[in-house]
């Protein structure tokens, strides 16, 4: 049994844990709740002896669990699965933690195979996922066959499988008579798992009492009615005859009522001697999780506010867009393709010499460059060269036609290529 009186633990100016005072009994599955920042794990540091309270006394078995003798062996914790020598193996790690505690090396199989880590034993745990970290620090923790063992956000990373399968173990070892403290901010996994709960809220105690005890002292419990939709009078009569019988009737939006402050049997008795029809007449029980938001709304430190998302992007006015840059515009040779013609047709290109548009250079592209006709017409194009003058008389030769200087060198642009 883990027994905590008048705990309290500060760090500087600030309280962590105070006047916290609990028991967590054996033969049972103890929930440990509470929002971010509200104490839980450095109560169970403190548990463990990992952190001296300022105040009060924490206790295992009437012993603190620096006085245990062989602790491991008697209390197993898992408060960090990252806490292990990323380049030992899984199976090293837990043979290193049995032979300080004198635990003989076949428990580290056992264990291996409990958790479903036995094909992964000789891997480098800095390789593992975060699931399988969880199941090495499970498997620390099961290691020394403990009595006593305490578990800080067991399931994290877990797959679905692997959450029923941790929901089993712990209900299992508290069906063996052993103490079982877990906590966690899962509320629908607590109400499958957790017998008991203990719930603090800035470092001090909200609740200690059972999961049923507590859904019931923290939601509003209420019954639905429903009369046929067919007579809307019906449904007036009967909420008549309820509100004066003492019950509370509110409306639903789907046309049920809402009763509160009569139990199930008084209103079938009242809609019987109304001679009321009923439809439907069904309880409802608030969840854990709606229990527990009720109790901490007030010990929540990290409050969200709305994302103010106006303002931070606003629109340029019509016309007022930045013109976008066109790669290669204003340079020597620089092509602009036409409009689209009608029906969908490609623009006519005027071609030039092997396929290129015209006044292109027909030696081709320099070595070491991209050719920048394989895609023609969509590369860039150069206006066509004017035609070769004729032969002046005497037959002397006319001069070659001239074109644009192209720089073998240039880098071509997004367009070209």
């Amino acid at each position: 049994m883990i027994e905590a009186v008048g705990l309290t633990k500060r760090y500087g100016d600030k309280t962590a844990v105070y006047n916290l005072s609990f028991q967590v009994r054996p033969g049972a599955v103890t929930g440990f709740l509470g929002p971010n920042g509200s104490g839980k794990s450095t109560t169970m540091r403190m548990i463990l002896g990992l952190d001296n309270p300022t105040a009060g006394t924490v206790t295992i078995g009437g012993h603190p669990y620096r006085r245990l003798p062989n602790a491991p062996r008697q209390v197993g914790a898992l408060l960090d699965a990252k806490a292990v020598h990323g380049g030992r193996s899984a199976r090293n790690h837990l043979l290193s933690l049995a032979q300080l505690s004198g635990i003989p090396a076949r428990r580290v199989d056992e264990v291996l195979g409990v958790v479903g880590l036995q094909d992964v034993a000789k891997k480098r745990s800095k390789g593992f996922s975060l699931g399988m970290g969880q199941r090495l620090g499970i498997a620390a923790a099961l290691l020394g066959d403990p009595q006593v063992l305490l578990f800080d956000e067991p399931v994290n990373g877990l797959d679905p499988e692997g959450i029923l399968w941790v929901r089993n173990l712990m209900k299992a070892l508290a069906a063996e008579g052993r103490t079982v403290f877990v906590s966690s901010h899962l509320m629908s996994e607590m109400a499958l798992t957790a017998d008991h709960l203990i719930v603090i809220g800035r470092g001090q105690l909200l609740a200690d009492m059972s999961i049923t005890d507590f859904i019931s002292a923290n939601s509003a419990d209420f019954a639905r009615v429903r009369t046929p939709d067919s007579d809307p009078q019906l449904r007036e009569k009967l909420s008549s005859a309820l509100t004066e019988a003492g019950g509370r009737v509110l409306p639903e939006q789907d046309g049920a009522l809402r009763i509160m402050g009569l139990p199930l049997p008084r209103i079938s008795d009242i809609a019987h001697d109304a001679g009321v029809r009923l439809w439907e007449l069904s309880p409802h029980q608030a969840s854990l999780e709606e229990a527990y938001m009720r109790m901490t709304q007030g010990a929540v430190d990290y409050r969200s506010t709305i994302d103010q998302k106006s303002g931070l992007q606003q629109p340029l006015p019509p016309g007022a867009q930045p013109p976008m840059p066109v790669p290669g515009q204003g340079q020597p040779g620089w092509y602009a393709p036409p409009p689209p013609q009608a029906g969908g047709q490609p623009p006519t290109v005027p071609q030039g010499p092997y396929g290129a548009p015209a006044g292109a250079s027909p030696a081709g592209p320099a070595a070491g460059q991209p050719n920048p006709y394989a895609q023609a017409p969509a590369a860039p194009q150069q206006p066509a060269a004017p035609a070769p003058a004729a032969p002046p008389a005497g037959g002397a030769p006319a001069p070659a036609p001239q074109t644009a200087p192209q720089p073998a060198a240039e880098p071509k642009s997004e367009d070209a290529r």
